[in-house]
């Protein structure tokens, strides 16, 4: 798109605000269960399995969908996906919020699943529509930074909202649900802005669909597949353990009140709105990719380690986390785009998209088999220890992944001149 084909700048960071406020909503529906989590045991009786269930059967129709959705944008359009999208999202909310049982409450995260990731590309397509060739990835950066406050607004929410905790389960998710409304109005008003530039020829009016082409998997060198481990490893324990079960485990393990727990957990999502646009700016400044990446993969167990083997302050163990958080995903996706060609770049990606969400998936499903099976509890909080075990050594592989990374891209690099 060249710069007379540009809509005014005005019109783009309305855009970019309206996308923006999207995806704050929908963050926060998606990180709504973890602070009720201990509620919905104490009230609902549901086992730490059904719990780890509500955020894993999201991600299960991603496994497939996903590959499809890019295509649905590209072929209908960014503005009508992102609308179509939000308005599945907010239905499984309200299906979420007032099931009368774990069926309807586990049907209403699998219909907020099916349109959340989709609805991820459908904004990300909507920046770059505007944002094409100016501002990129500033205007990127920002909204994905206020997703991310909706992240932080979720965990923070036992104390915004102290009365509706204090009440029942559902009130917070009622909350939530009333959130997601706001994702959807905001879609509306971006659908109906983008109206009048589009058909004025200002933005393109169609692309042409990239299809999944397995055959360009035989292309991918061993340095990918390194990264795409570590993507699967690294976020199944991130987001099963962050999202899930972590202020649950502060506060039967480390004796915290919800309030506290949600605090804690919240200050990894909140470092990152500032943190992972200024570690995206010194990777580039340095020119160096995959020590960063190897150092953020580092942090994770550690942290772990801290948090299950210490009486450490938990500001320790969720500082590391905060950084690994921040500084993994800056690295992660630029990296990807150095080592493959870019006529392969949107099948390398989808691939990892695929693997990430069947990645974490699963980690929320044997986590919450673990905690079962040993009887964890605020009673019998030792029971928390195989869960910690297991996010531990898939952690552990991470880092195993990223360095082995290191040294692959470094001897590639080496060759190419390129440095990683």
């Amino acid at each position: 798109m060249t710069a007379a084909l540009q809509p005014p700048r005005g019109t783009a960071w309305l855009i970019g605000a309206l996308v923006a406020a999207a995806l704050f909503g929908n963050y926060y529906v998606y990180d709504s269960i973890g602070p009720v989590a201990d509620l919905l045991q104490q009230q609902r009786g549901f086992s730490d399995s059904q719990v780890g269930l509500l955020n894993a059967i999201y991600s299960l129709p991603n496994i497939v969908l996903i590959l499809v959705g890019g295509v649905l944008v590209d072929r209908f359009g960014a503005a009508r996906m992102t609308l179509v999208t939000a308005a599945i999202c907010l239905a499984g909310a309200l299906l979420t919020a007032f099931s009368p049982n774990f069926t309807g409450m586990a049907a209403g995260r699998l219909l907020f699943g099916i349109g959340a990731e989709t609805f991820s590309i459908a904004t990300l397509a909507a920046i770059a529509d505007y944002f094409g060739g100016r501002s990129l990835a500033l205007a990127m950066g920002l909204a994905l930074a206020i997703g991310r406050l909706g992240s932080f607004s979720a965990d923070m929410s036992p104390t915004w909202f102290a009365a509706a905790y204090a009440q029942t389960w559902q009130q917070p998710l009622i909350i939530a649900a009333a959130i997601a409304a706001t994702s959807f109005a905001a879609s509306v008003v971006y659908w109906r802005v983008d109206r009048r530039p589009r058909e004025a020829g200002l933005l393109p009016t169609g692309r042409t669909a990239e299809k999944l082409a397995w055959r360009d998997l035989l292309h991918f060198g061993r340095a990918y597949w390194y990264l795409l481990a570590l993507c699967v490893l690294w976020y199944s324990v991130i987001l099963a353990f962050r999202s899930t079960f972590s202020i649950k485990y502060f506060q039967h393990v480390h004796g915290l009140d919800l309030a506290t727990a949600g605090q804690m957990n919240s200050y990894v999502f909140l470092a990152a709105v500032f943190a992972t646009p200024a570690f995206g700016w010194l990777c580039d400044r340095f020119n160096r990719y995959a020590p960063f990446l190897a150092f953020g993969a580092l942090l994770l167990p550690v942290a772990l380690a801290v948090m299950a083997l210490t009486h450490w302050s938990l500001w320790v163990s969720t500082a590391l986390i905060g950084v690994s958080y921040s500084l993994v995903p800056a690295v992660m996706w630029p990296l990807a785009s150095r080592l493959v060609a870019p006529s392969r770049f949107g099948t390398a990606i989808g691939l990892m998209w695929v693997a990430q969400n069947a990645g974490i998936s699963g980690a929320n499903l044997v986590a919450g088999w673990l905690n079962d099976r040993a009887g964890a509890s605020a009673a019998n909080p030792a029971g928390y220890a195989p869960m910690m075990e297991f996010f531990g050594i898939a952690s552990m592989l991470g880092l195993l992944c990223a360095l082995a990374l290191w040294l692959t891209a470094g001897r590639r690099s080496h060759e190419k001149t390129v440095r990683v």
